[in-house]
């Protein structure tokens, strides 16, 4: 039987939304391995919209949900109607998005909470022993919302290649346990059913970032 899978999105672009990239990989993953997706976004307002093309903050607002549908070919339901029982494993892509909008990581750093809408589903998904998958930043969600977790972003010392291996070091002094792992491969957390991976917290190719979210999806579908 395929499995169903709901993917969490956070908005459309790295820089306030979902990673593109990211999100494109898992679901050709998915696809390929027959699985059944849904996927699904706060119906929220983005915490602000940033100009692409300058990497800066720029005028107006957006939704997440809406942004998101960009991403869905306009398939995306609400978060708040998801139900648990309904799908086999969850994986939430990176991006900014997850930093911004599924929570305030990206304003309060080692401070930040988690959405409560997006928590309560993370910890509903493990309380009914079904596993998850996360990649780039997302796993920041999981540290928060699944005390003393095991979680890869990569490798834990910074350099050109990994630029945000400060995050492994936070991830450590929050009670994880931080699994350093090259990009093409993933980490398996057993006890929470938990597969995370670093995709863009490296500076990698876009086929490298591709494979390795590959072996996350593969993982999880192991678990589910």
């Amino acid at each position: 039987m395929a499995k169903r899978v709901a993917v969490l999105l956070s908005g459309c672009g790295v820089y306030d939304g979902t990673e593109i990239h990211e999100a494109s990989a898992t679901l050709v993953h998915l696809s390929r391995a027959g699985a059944k997706v849904k996927m699904f976004a706060p119906n929220t307002e983005q915490m602000h919209v940033v100009n692409h093309c300058e990497g800066k903050p720029a005028e107006g607002k957006r939704n997440v949900l809406q942004e998101s549908a960009r991403i869905a070919r306009g398939d995306v339901t609400d978060l708040a109607k998801l139900d648990v029982k309904d799908f086999d494993a969850l994986i939430i892509p990176g991006g900014f998005g997850v930093a911004k909008n599924l929570s305030d990581w990206a304003v309060k750093g080692k401070d930040y909470t988690v959405q409560p809408q997006v928590e309560k589903v993370i910890k509903a998904f493990r309380q009914a022993g079904k596993p998850l998958a996360m990649c780039c930043i997302s796993p920041v969600l999981a540290a928060k919302a699944l005390p003393g977790c095991e979680i890869t972003v990569g490798q834990d010392k910074e350099c050109e290649k990994w630029p945000y291996a400060q995050t492994a070091g936070v991830m450590k002094d929050m009670g994880c346990t931080h699994v350093n792992k090259n990009v093409g491969e993933a980490h398996v957390d057993v006890k929470n059913k938990l597969v995370t991976t670093s995709a863009f917290m490296c500076n990698a190719a876009f086929h490298e970032v591709f494979d390795g979210i590959g072996v996350m999806v593969s993982e999880l579908l192991k678990l589910a």
